[in-house]
């Protein structure tokens, strides 16, 4: 090494709630906490599509996240919505700040 210094910095999330949705047959957005930032979604039992462009998903068009995937989502929870491809879709949702 050069001799230049590394920092890592660690981020840590401040939980906030935790809500389930189980109705996904029609496009559906997001009620977070006023101060969240970050949302972790869980997909269960049928794959979903979701938008953020304020434009709402289709059964066939959006991005397409199958069941049994996790991802964070830390853009405007607001825009974010969400439908799901087959009947029975669940979502998990824990929002963080």
């Amino acid at each position: 090494m050069s001799g230049k210094a590394f920092i890592q910095a660690k981020i840590y999330w401040a939980p906030l709630s935790y809500v389930q949705i189980t109705s996904v047959s029609a496009a559906v957005g997001l009620s977070p906490p006023s101060d969240a930032t970050i949302a972790e979604i869980t997909v269960e039992a049928q794959a979903i599509r979701y938008r953020d462009d304020g434009t709402n998903p289709t059964a066939t068009v959006g991005m397409p996240v199958a069941a049994g995937n996790s991802f964070q989502y830390a853009g405007d929870l607001s825009t974010i919505k969400f439908i799901e491809q087959t009947a029975g879709a669940i979502l998990n949702i824990s929002y963080y700040k």
